[in-house]
């Protein structure tokens, strides 16, 4: 690695401070603390321009860069101020797998991203396409003087994968170079086929029902041990590997440049393509003000050309024109909440480009997000690059009380010091215990799915009788747990959470963080609301819409309406979720009330169709996973769950269902 000829630039928490470093002003790091912390990728590529997978990324770099009510990068800034190093402070990359964050970096000119923590998600992207990343502050100081910095020093402290890969330039290259030849050896996904490594596994200790599924899964490679420990990197086959429209075609450019046009996909039939962020885009604020309907539509087009090409399987949710035309045969929905519903089963690992993806741990299986050149690595060599990692153990007793839903765990377990800290980062939450039998599996998926809200890689929960009810249900699928299928005494855990069920209450987290939580009770202002939104893959689920009708219906029946300025949206996730939600006669309860539906897509929660804000002073109430600055929209987004928003659509700002009925008279 040659002498950084850039300059540093601190993303300091104060935005005239990135102002005048952007003017040509030198500062050290003491002037420009504090740093920002929990810089997410939706604001170094905002939503909206992800339609961008060339070049022209890189003048997007950090234009939704929020300080406090600010945005002090503007487009093309970072580019041409020829910065070489960013410097930012904890939980660097939180939020969703989209490469086109660290590409947009690199694109801009970026070679070195220093953070005191990164999320394992934007990390390992960077590594994929070649950018350096560290928690080495001590390289600042070399930087500035001009010493040469060498390849050892940027990987210093790093797994031998992750250097192996950066030495080669990228995954892409080094998958070309070892992959194609690795195997399994004894079979991935057959258990029949598995006593060999199953007597290895035991012979090692007693492990996690996470680590169990891993190691059937495992593929040898170069740089890989045999008997890996946290923190090293491997491969695994995954059973099913999908994705979704914003990757699609950066994928497929990426494939085409590193093997030419005529490049092969391994193992084709368990590749499932995904058209579920653009049902909405021709009524995206962001999208239509930002001129880039006509991107949207090329970029949505690129992925059916990509599955028709290759004869891959592919879900289209339809528009609401479409849908009067359907003969009820299409099935279609978010992508994650799809393969929880069609594909995954206990024991699988199942890998798409969304960072919910660990929605379908819920039913017991090794389910996490990766960026676009590891799903294009995973489409030609059929290896997915994972860093093992250490679990945590949240142990949840007692019950849930009436009114309070496993959305508010998640909020209390966010707002909890180690997950504020940063410690989740990476790690695997199990939840267990007593308390988990009274949690439904859509349940469970709100858990395993937030846990891309903890940091972590996955969430997962051991099947169980309620598992096999929902496959059984829901999907027709007599499924069977095997005796292995569950975590071992004395397994090794880096953290173990407490919950006592019985003890929550109704959770809201403010503006800006999932994890700015507190109860509901505890709220000292009063905050009144204009959009209430209930959907997205969190909170679009069977359950969710029970609890939303559950609302309404009450509120119909003693009188109450939907204030006036109050807009009211419900997005279903799935096409199943729609038809059960037709079947008990919901939508009759939703029409009397002025809600406008929405046919099941990812919508504002993505900040790409109805339900976003459109102006900075909206406040919104919403189900939805996460509230970074400007994921939906340019206004404040609380987190509550669906009892709460629909409650507090009903009363104009924010409150608890139980505290609605105790306030209205009969």
């Amino acid at each position: 690695m040659n002498t950084f000829h850039g300059k540093i630039l601190y993303l300091s928490q104060d935005p005239a401070l990135i102002r005048r470093q952007l003017a040509g002003e030198t500062l050290t790091r003491d002037q420009a603390e504090p740093l920002r912390d929990d810089v997410s990728t939706d604001e170094i590529t905002p939503v909206h321009i992800m339609s961008h997978y060339d070049d022209s990324l890189g003048d997007f770099a950090h234009t939704g860069l929020r300080c406090g009510q600010d945005n002090p990068i503007e487009r093309r800034a970072l580019r041409q101020a020829g910065f070489a190093v960013l410097v930012g402070g904890r939980r660097y990359g939180k939020g969703s797998s989209r490469e086109h964050s660290p590409t947009a970096e690199k694109l801009a000119g970026v070679q070195l991203v220093i953070a005191e923590s990164f999320e394992h998600i934007y990390r390992q992207n960077a590594d994929n396409i070649g950018l350096f990343t560290s928690t080495d502050f001590g390289l600042l100081a070399r930087i500035e003087r001009g010493e040469h910095i060498t390849l050892a020093d940027l990987v210093q402290g790093r797994e031998a994968l992750a250097a192996s890969v950066l030495e080669a330039g990228g995954l892409l290259r080094w998958g070309q170079r070892f992959l194609l030849g690795a195997h399994s050896p004894t079979g991935v996904g057959s258990y029949e086929e598995d006593h060999t490594r199953s007597v290895a596994i035991k012979a090692n200790g007693p492990q996690t029902l996470f680590e169990k599924i891993l190691m059937r899964h495992h593929l040898t490679a170069p740089h890989t041990p045999e008997q890996p420990q946290p923190g090293d990197g491997l491969f695994v086959q995954a059973d099913w590997r999908f994705i979704h429209e914003y990757y699609t075609g950066m994928a497929d450019t990426l494939m085409k440049n590193a093997l030419g046009k005529d490049f092969t996909l391994q193992r084709p039939e368990q590749i499932v393509v995904f058209e579920d962020h653009t049902s909405y885009v021709d009524e995206s604020p962001a999208h239509v003000r930002g001129g880039l309907i006509v991107n949207m539509h090329a970029m949505r087009q690129a992925q059916r050309n990509f599955a028709a090409r290759h004869g891959l399987r592919m879900h289209r949710t339809l528009t609401e024109a479409e849908v009067l035309l359907d003969d009820g045969r299409n099935v279609a929905g978010i992508s994650h909440a799809m393969v929880a519903e069609h594909y995954a089963l206990p024991g699988q690992v199942v890998v798409g480009t969304d960072s919910h993806t660990p929605h379908s741990g819920a039913l017991g299986c090794v389910a996490f997000g990766v960026g676009t050149t590891d799903m294009a690595n995973a489409f030609v060599t059929g290896a997915v690059r994972v860093t093992l990692p250490e679990c945590v153990r949240v142990e949840l007793q007692g019950q849930l009380p009436a009114g309070v839903t496993a959305k508010d765990l998640m909020l209390h377990l966010l707002a909890t010091p180690y997950i504020r800290s940063g410690s989740g980062v990476g790690k695997v939450f199990e939840f267990a215990g007593e308390g988990i039998a009274h949690l439904s599996t859509d349940e469970r998926a709100t858990l395993t799915n937030m846990c891309a809200e903890l940091g972590g890689l996955t969430g997962i929960v051991a099947p169980d009788v309620e598992t096999l009810r929902f496959l059984r249900e829901r999907r027709g699928v007599d499924a069977v747990i095997e005796d292995w299928m569950h975590s071992d005494d004395g397994a090794q855990y880096t953290h173990h959470m407490a919950v006592n069920l019985s003890t929550l209450s109704p959770m809201v987290a403010r503006p800006g963080d999932p994890g700015q939580g507190l109860a509901l009770v505890d709220l000292p202002e009063r905050v009144h609301i204009d959009i209430a939104y209930g959907g997205s893959c969190t909170a679009g689920k069977r359950e969710d819409f029970d609890h939303y009708h559950r609302v309404l219906s009450w509120g119909l029946k003693n009188g109450l309406k939907v204030p006036e300025g109050v807009q009211v949206f419900l997005q279903y996730g799935t096409t199943a979720v729609r038809d059960y939600c037709l079947a008990q006669g919901y939508d009759k309860t939703f029409a009397a009330l002025g809600v406008r539906i929405l046919q099941p897509s990812c919508g504002a929660c993505a900040n790409c169709g109805p339900g976003s804000s459109t102006d900075a002073a909206q406040v919104t109430v919403s189900a939805i996973n996460r509230n970074f600055p400007g994921r939906s929209g340019p206004g404040q987004v609380w987190l509550a769950s669906p009892p709460t928003v629909m409650a507090s659509a009903l009363a104009g700002e924010l409150i608890s269902f139980e505290a609605l009925q105790r306030r209205t008279p009969p």
